[in-house]
């Protein structure tokens, strides 16, 4: 995890305007792609910054992977990165304790995590003076979403506050339509009622919400 800046990269065009004006409609379908945020060992519960209830979100990010697959739609995982001593670290002035250091068992996605072997990997924060939170921050990820011509992006993981937040600001400075998945979603609350706000703040910036019941089995 790291800062909040927000990399402004080149919009991405919609080919057509029914893609804003169908953003209620929140069925996937061509056009759109899932992204998987941070489900990593050291932000389950036992982690070095292990997030309350953060492994619940495993089997429902597993419904929607499976779901996005059927349709043959783009998936992607994003992942912290780190170098041993990235910035972000408390021994070197971040505000967070040691965590998903490359290589480490920490950085690991979760053993129960549904891996697709057709995702794609997003490494962020790979850079020892380099903060990233968004997994578009400093990564191929907007340019991976142009060319295969998405127009929405599907967002669950770890954490609503920091890394969901971010990646959700920086899909609409890309020209996306983010929507976030409620039941796939925890957050750090480092200070209490930070999730709550996370959400309200991607509400406000024009972020959709989908549940179970957009996306049935």
């Amino acid at each position: 995890m790291s800062n909040m800046n927000i990399t402004m990269n080149k919009p991405i065009p919609f080919s057509d305007e029914s893609a804003m004006t169908q953003v209620d409609d929140l069925r996937p379908r061509p056009g759109d792609a899932l992204l998987v945020v941070d489900v990593q060992n050291d932000f389950l519960p036992g982690g070095r910054l292990g997030i309350a209830h953060g492994d619940e979100v495993l089997p429902v990010i597993n419904h929607y992977i499976h779901h996005f697959l059927a349709k043959r739609l783009p998936i992607f995982f994003g992942r912290d990165w780190h170098p041993a001593d990235h910035c972000s670290f408390r021994a070197h002035g971040g505000p967070w304790p040691v965590h998903c250091v490359a290589g480490s068992a920490g950085a690991a996605f979760a053993t129960e995590l549904y891996r697709a072997e057709t995702a794609t990997i997003i490494s962020k924060a790979t850079q020892r003076d380099t903060e990233a939170y968004s997994a578009f921050s400093g990564t191929s990820l907007a340019d991976r979403l142009r060319q295969a011509a998405c127009r929405r992006l599907f967002i669950g993981g770890l954490a609503t506050d920091y890394c969901v937040l971010n990646t959700v600001k920086d899909a609409i400075a890309n020209g996306l339509v983010p929507v976030v998945l409620l039941d796939a979603v925890r957050a750090v609350n480092l200070h209490p009622g930070d999730g709550k706000r996370a959400m309200a703040e991607m509400r406000a910036l024009g972020a959709r919400f989908a549940g179970p019941e957009d996306l049935p089995p």
